[in-house]
């Protein structure tokens, strides 16, 4: 049975979206349409757990990755991709096995996570290009210990993070190149080897400015070669905390916005209460008034306290984005990266994954009305 919402979209069409289970079946022109935003669901392909909700602590029940699912509904995220950082392999192991048992016993949790993203733990395990991973797991690239986490995972693990500059990391990301998404990320590569792994198969860059020591050369550090290789898209954390405004307008324009992706790098502890607090990942951490998340007593930070729907409306603030950019960097570019051609887009054909927002009187993205997941209400 169809239903219906209302809207503008991002470039401000006023529409009538008919939809069901099978999709979205009719879009029409409705210019008396509701004051409201009718965007396609978000989709976030690097997110580490949201409102006390882990996705790196394998203590806790299978069922807290569907419980993370839902609750991303509430941040009108319809699709992300849960990142497991860097680890040793019995607990990267169990970690990837709880996500697939998740998986397996709940369909709209295999909908909503239809992947895994694995950030490390073949990174960089110098100072600051490390962040907040442990230095005593970092470790060259093992595709035989990649095909056992596949296997477990039950060939859901979709992106890895790898630093270029490890030992047999060209050869590591040829082995996935054909059915994994490998990004460069947590590096010190030079501009050769960025280039020559691009030329493997690279795909994405993870998080973009971030991952880095507070100092690098002016000329000779990694963000230029992943800025120019047309091969890599970008992701960017905008959270108003990983990049300063001006960083990230500047990084947006020299990539071109058709190769950049919205991302929240959303921690645990995201959408949580100030305070101090002890976590799976990052140990002791402390939320900040004003929602950054860092390694207690350092300025370092330790993950994002946004959700990708709070990176939409910084992105988008005073002098940002224009709305109907930065809607297709959190829908539509991530989706098509991934292979969901049906999703994150607003046209006949597509998922029916919808979410409606108030607006600001002055024009920005206001609070979540409803979202619409695979044709349902959530």
């Amino acid at each position: 049975m169809s239903e219906v919402l209302e809207g503008h979209t991002a470039d401000g069409r006023g529409v009538r979206v008919r939809y069901s289970a099978a999709g979205i079946e009719e879009i029409t022109d409705h210019p008396a349409a509701p004051d409201l935003l009718l965007l396609p669901g978000l989709v976030d392909i690097q997110l580490n757990g949201y409102g006390g909700l882990d996705v790196n602590d394998p203590s806790r029940p299978a069922s807290e990755l569907s419980d993370l699912v839902r609750a991303l509904w509430q941040q009108g995220v319809t699709t992300v991709y849960p990142t497991i950082i860097s680890a040793d392999d019995a607990t990267t192991t169990a970690l990837v096995t709880r996500a697939a048992a998740a998986r397996a016993a709940d369909p709209i949790t295999a909908y909503g996570a239809p992947g895994l993203h694995l950030e490390g733990p073949y990174i960089s395990s110098a100072e600051g290009a490390r962040g907040a991973h442990d230095p005593a797991v970092i470790r060259d690239p093992d595709p035989e210990e990649f095909d056992r986490w596949q296997k477990a995972a039950a060939g859901a693990i979709a992106i890895m993070t790898v630093a270029p500059e490890r030992d047999g990391a060209l050869e590591f990301t040829r082995h996935l190149a054909d059915g994994v998404v490998v990004s460069v990320g947590h590096s010190l590569a030079t501009a050769e080897e960025i280039h020559a792994f691009a030329g493997a198969g690279g795909r994405l860059s993870t998080h973009l400015g971030n991952g880095l020591p507070a100092q690098l050369d002016r000329h000779n550090n990694p963000i230029w070669p992943q800025l120019t290789e047309d091969a890599l898209s970008a992701g960017l954390i905008a959270d108003g905390h990983h990049l300063p405004a001006d960083t990230f307008a500047a990084l947006v324009r020299a990539k071109d916005p058709t190769r950049c992706v919205l991302t929240s790098d959303a921690a645990a502890l995201a959408g949580c209460a100030p305070g101090d607090y002890t976590t799976a990942v990052g140990g002791a951490v402390t939320v900040g008034p004003d929602g950054s998340l860092r390694l207690q007593g350092t300025p370092y930070l330790a993950g994002s306290g946004a959700s990708l729907l709070d990176c939409l409306r910084w992105s988008t603030g005073p002098g940002g984005l224009p709305l109907d950019t930065a809607v297709t960097m959190a829908t539509t570019t991530p989706a098509n990266l991934l292979g969901l051609t049906d999703r994150g887009r607003l046209e006949v054909g597509a998922r029916a994954d919808l979410i409606q927002l108030t607006r600001t009187p002055d024009g920005g993205i206001g609070e979540l009305v409803t979202t619409v997941v695979n044709g349902s209400h959530t």
